[in-house]
Protein backbone atom coordinates (compact mmCIF):
# COMPACT_ATOMS: atom_id res chain seq x y z
CA UNK A 1 0.00 0.00 0.00
CA UNK A 2 1.30 3.08 -0.76
CA UNK A 3 1.19 6.37 1.33
CA UNK A 4 -1.31 8.10 -1.28
CA UNK A 5 -3.43 4.73 -1.26
CA UNK A 6 -3.73 5.51 2.80
CA UNK A 7 -3.81 9.02 3.34
CA UNK A 8 -7.19 8.26 0.27
CA UNK A 9 -8.50 5.26 2.79
CA UNK A 10 -8.02 8.12 5.51
CA UNK A 11 -9.47 10.99 3.57
CA UNK A 12 -12.75 9.22 2.91
CA UNK A 13 -13.02 7.93 6.52
CA UNK A 14 -12.71 11.56 7.67
CA UNK A 15 -15.46 12.44 5.19
CA UNK A 16 -17.83 9.51 6.32
CA UNK A 17 -17.28 10.24 9.98
CA UNK A 18 -18.44 13.73 9.28
CA UNK A 19 -21.54 12.82 7.32
CA UNK A 20 -22.35 9.91 10.04
CA UNK A 21 -21.90 12.72 12.83
CA UNK A 22 -23.98 15.62 10.78
CA UNK A 23 -26.92 12.50 10.62
CA UNK A 24 -26.70 11.65 14.12
CA UNK A 25 -27.03 14.99 15.01
CA UNK A 26 -29.45 15.88 13.04
CA UNK A 27 -32.04 12.79 13.98
CA UNK A 28 -31.33 13.27 17.76
CA UNK A 29 -31.34 17.41 18.00
CA UNK A 30 -32.37 19.00 14.00
CA UNK A 31 -30.69 20.31 11.54
CA UNK A 32 -30.68 23.71 13.27
CA UNK A 33 -27.71 22.14 15.85
CA UNK A 34 -25.64 20.24 13.26
CA UNK A 35 -22.91 23.35 12.58
CA UNK A 36 -19.45 23.41 11.80
CA UNK A 37 -18.09 24.30 14.67
CA UNK A 38 -20.47 21.54 16.55
CA UNK A 39 -19.30 18.70 13.91
CA UNK A 40 -15.74 19.35 14.37
CA UNK A 41 -15.89 18.70 18.08
CA UNK A 42 -17.92 15.68 17.66
CA UNK A 43 -15.94 14.09 15.41
CA UNK A 44 -12.51 15.38 17.61
CA UNK A 45 -11.04 17.41 14.42
CA UNK A 46 -10.57 21.51 13.91
CA UNK A 47 -12.55 23.21 11.56
CA UNK A 48 -10.17 23.70 8.90
CA UNK A 49 -10.01 19.99 8.68
CA UNK A 50 -13.74 20.07 8.25
CA UNK A 51 -14.21 22.41 5.41
CA UNK A 52 -11.08 20.75 3.64
CA UNK A 53 -13.78 18.14 3.32
CA UNK A 54 -17.08 20.07 2.70
CA UNK A 55 -17.53 23.76 1.97
CA UNK A 56 -19.80 24.35 5.19
CA UNK A 57 -23.19 22.42 6.22
CA UNK A 58 -25.44 22.92 2.60
CA UNK A 59 -22.25 20.47 1.49
CA UNK A 60 -22.36 18.28 4.39
CA UNK A 61 -26.57 18.17 3.91
CA UNK A 62 -25.55 17.37 0.54
CA UNK A 63 -23.59 14.34 1.08
CA UNK A 64 -26.62 13.37 4.18
CA UNK A 65 -29.01 13.16 1.21
CA UNK A 66 -26.95 11.49 -1.01
CA UNK A 67 -27.01 8.76 1.34
CA UNK A 68 -30.26 8.82 1.98
CA UNK A 69 -31.14 8.67 -1.89
CA UNK A 70 -29.19 5.60 -1.48
CA UNK A 71 -31.07 3.88 1.25
CA UNK A 72 -34.35 4.50 0.04
CA UNK A 73 -34.12 3.44 -3.21
CA UNK A 74 -32.60 0.27 -1.49
CA UNK A 75 -35.52 -0.07 1.23
CA UNK A 76 -38.47 -0.08 -1.75
CA UNK A 77 -36.44 -1.94 -4.12
CA UNK A 78 -36.54 -4.77 -1.77
CA UNK A 79 -40.29 -3.98 -0.64
CA UNK A 80 -41.37 -3.92 -4.62
CA UNK A 81 -39.40 -7.33 -5.22
CA UNK A 82 -41.15 -9.16 -2.55
CA UNK A 83 -44.69 -7.64 -3.97
CA UNK A 84 -46.39 -10.60 -5.67
CA UNK A 85 -48.53 -8.78 -8.46
CA UNK A 86 -49.02 -5.21 -9.09
CA UNK A 87 -51.53 -4.56 -5.80
CA UNK A 88 -49.06 -5.65 -3.91
CA UNK A 89 -46.00 -4.01 -5.02
CA UNK A 90 -47.74 -0.25 -5.09
CA UNK A 91 -48.30 -1.06 -1.30
CA UNK A 92 -45.01 -2.35 -0.78
CA UNK A 93 -43.86 0.50 -1.91
CA UNK A 94 -46.19 3.28 -0.37
CA UNK A 95 -45.43 1.50 3.23
CA UNK A 96 -41.98 1.25 2.68
CA UNK A 97 -41.76 5.26 1.50
CA UNK A 98 -43.68 6.68 4.24
CA UNK A 99 -41.74 4.21 6.85
CA UNK A 100 -38.73 5.63 5.61
CA UNK A 101 -39.73 9.03 5.60
CA UNK A 102 -41.41 8.35 9.79
CA UNK A 103 -38.21 6.45 10.60
CA UNK A 104 -35.53 9.01 9.48
CA UNK A 105 -37.05 12.48 9.45
CA UNK A 106 -34.10 14.33 9.64
CA UNK A 107 -32.40 12.49 6.40
CA UNK A 108 -35.88 12.62 4.86
CA UNK A 109 -35.40 16.06 5.78
CA UNK A 110 -32.17 16.74 4.25
CA UNK A 111 -33.21 14.89 0.97
CA UNK A 112 -36.80 16.69 0.31
CA UNK A 113 -37.26 19.44 2.10
CA UNK A 114 -33.44 21.80 2.47
CA UNK A 115 -32.16 23.49 -0.05
CA UNK A 116 -29.02 20.67 -1.33
CA UNK A 117 -27.04 21.24 -4.29
CA UNK A 118 -28.43 18.22 -6.09
CA UNK A 119 -30.17 18.37 -9.74
CA UNK A 120 -33.23 17.14 -9.74
CA UNK A 121 -35.72 15.99 -12.50
CA UNK A 122 -33.26 16.95 -15.31
CA UNK A 123 -31.18 14.11 -17.61
CA UNK A 124 -27.67 15.41 -15.74
CA UNK A 125 -29.53 13.64 -12.42
CA UNK A 126 -27.08 11.55 -10.79
CA UNK A 127 -28.01 7.93 -10.89
CA UNK A 128 -28.05 7.50 -7.19
CA UNK A 129 -31.49 10.42 -6.88
CA UNK A 130 -32.71 8.53 -9.83
CA UNK A 131 -32.87 4.97 -8.16
CA UNK A 132 -35.91 5.33 -6.11
CA UNK A 133 -37.94 7.37 -8.54
CA UNK A 134 -37.15 3.97 -10.88
CA UNK A 135 -38.48 1.71 -8.32
CA UNK A 136 -41.88 4.07 -8.03
CA UNK A 137 -41.77 4.05 -11.80
CA UNK A 138 -41.77 0.34 -12.09
CA UNK A 139 -44.62 -0.19 -9.19
CA UNK A 140 -47.09 1.70 -10.86
CA UNK A 141 -46.11 1.56 -14.45
CA UNK A 142 -48.45 -1.43 -14.91
CA UNK A 143 -51.28 0.80 -14.29
CA UNK A 144 -49.97 3.66 -16.72
CA UNK A 145 -52.58 2.14 -19.23
CA UNK A 146 -52.83 5.79 -21.61
CA UNK A 147 -51.22 7.81 -19.03
CA UNK A 148 -47.74 8.62 -18.85
CA UNK A 149 -45.92 6.66 -16.71
CA UNK A 150 -43.52 9.17 -15.67
CA UNK A 151 -46.06 11.80 -14.68
CA UNK A 152 -48.12 8.54 -12.96
CA UNK A 153 -44.64 7.72 -10.64
CA UNK A 154 -44.71 11.93 -9.90
CA UNK A 155 -48.39 11.87 -8.60
CA UNK A 156 -48.04 8.76 -6.21
CA UNK A 157 -44.67 9.92 -5.03
CA UNK A 158 -46.37 13.42 -4.72
CA UNK A 159 -49.20 11.85 -2.88
CA UNK A 160 -46.75 9.66 -0.43
CA UNK A 161 -44.68 12.70 0.09
CA UNK A 162 -47.78 14.60 0.64
CA UNK A 163 -48.35 11.85 3.56
CA UNK A 164 -45.49 11.82 5.32
CA UNK A 165 -44.74 15.47 4.97
CA UNK A 166 -48.28 16.85 6.86
CA UNK A 167 -48.91 13.96 8.95
CA UNK A 168 -45.53 14.32 10.44
CA UNK A 169 -46.22 17.76 10.50
CA UNK A 170 -49.44 17.07 12.74
CA UNK A 171 -51.89 18.75 10.08
CA UNK A 172 -52.93 15.17 9.67
CA UNK A 173 -53.55 12.52 12.24
CA UNK A 174 -50.81 9.75 12.28
CA UNK A 175 -53.04 7.07 13.68
CA UNK A 176 -55.03 7.43 10.55
CA UNK A 177 -51.99 6.88 8.11
CA UNK A 178 -53.17 3.07 6.99
CA UNK A 179 -56.44 4.24 5.96
CA UNK A 180 -54.91 6.82 4.07
CA UNK A 181 -52.52 4.39 2.54
CA UNK A 182 -55.36 1.89 2.01
CA UNK A 183 -57.31 4.40 -0.02
CA UNK A 184 -54.50 5.82 -1.67
CA UNK A 185 -53.53 2.41 -3.14
CA UNK A 186 -57.13 1.75 -4.20
CA UNK A 187 -57.43 4.69 -6.13
CA UNK A 188 -54.26 3.76 -7.98
CA UNK A 189 -54.25 0.07 -7.99
CA UNK A 190 -58.14 -1.52 -7.36
CA UNK A 191 -58.24 -4.75 -5.91
CA UNK A 192 -58.94 -6.47 -9.66
CA UNK A 193 -55.27 -5.71 -10.50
Amino acid sequence: MTIQTRRERERAQREQQIVAAARELAETEGWEAVTTRRLAAEIEYSQPVLYSHFKGKTAIMTAVAVQGFEELADEVRVARIAAHGTREAVAAVATAYTGFARKRPALYDAMFTHAVDLPFARPDTPVHLRNGFDEILQAVQPLAADDDPGILAETFWASLHGLAMLERSGRLPADLHGARLDLLISRFAPAAT
